[in-house]
């Protein structure tokens, strides 16, 4: 964080309730943010907002769906109206479908992803977007979680592969129109966290050319420290990408 700016900083993390939200939450919350947790669960927005405030943090669950237009409204203008800015969005819901076939991938589970992984991020980040324009002192930063999908594919991934790429379609897009406002926006790329999502490739997961392998995965709290680490610069400067992946899983090279 910039320790030249007196004013509490907000942060607002989508997908807060497990996994690298509910970590990066928690890192955040150490850092002196004060957390707006969204998710679908509250439940589990709960919990980490327990874990938080144990911690001697600041944290508020806002059960939301990111991929519903109205949600996102009210989760905006909850903002506006209880801290009255916004210093940084983690963009970080998202979901996938497993390994299906393009040919087998419904047209249920193709919108679904979508719904969560591009159009939740897009709404957050326009919402985002008009919040830190108007708000005094102007300009945030915007962080996008990507993947190491949004550079190459695993198999039979299409709509998380293709929502990934889009992301990185937004973070440039933004990073550019966000120049007059003093917003700046980066984007981190993952590659396997050990988180529930990861879990199969603990036990084993299909390779390009058929076989199952056992791939490594690295603990979540370094992505964690690596989101606190992009948010702490100040707003003059920006990591506009940044990979960090298990460093043995098949990325180079991977196909």
């Amino acid at each position: 964080m910039d320790s030249s700016d007196s004013i509490a900083k907000i942060a607002l993390v989508t997908g807060a309730g497990r996994g690298i939200g509910r970590a990066t939450a928690i890192a955040l919350a150490g850092a002196g943010y004060t957390v707006v947790l969204a998710g679908r669960r509250r439940a589990a927005l709960d919990e980490v907002a327990a874990t938080i405030a144990a911690a001697g943090g600041r944290a508020r669950a806002v059960p939301t769906d990111v991929g519903d237009a109205a949600a996102v409204d009210a989760l905006f203008a909850e903002i506006a109206a209880t801290h009255g800015r916004l210093d940084l969005l983690f963009n970080n819901a998202g979901m996938g479908t497993g390994s299906v076939p393009i040919d087998e991938l419904t047209v249920e589970q193709w919108n679904a992803v979508v719904a969560v992984n591009l159009t939740g991020a897009f709404l957050c980040t326009r919402a985002a977007f008009a919040l830190m324009k108007r708000q005094s002192p102007r300009g945030g930063r915007i962080i996008n979680n990507g993947s190491i999908s949004a550079h190459v594919p695993r198999p039979n991934t299409v709509p998380y592969t293709m929502t990934k790429h889009a992301i990185t379609g937004l973070t440039r897009s933004i990073a550019l129109d966000g120049r007059a406002y003093d917003i700046v926006c980066g984007q981190i790329d993952i590659g396997n966290a050990a988180t529930e999502m990861t879990e199969p490739m603990a036990r084993g997961i299909v390779q390009p050319n058929g076989s199952m392998m056992v791939e490594p995965r690295m603990d979540v709290e370094i992505v964690a420290r690596a989101v606190v680490h992009m948010a702490s610069l100040p707003l003059e400067a920006n990591i506009l990408f940044m990979t960090v992946m298990a460093s043995a899983m098949p990325f180079v090279g991977r196909g």
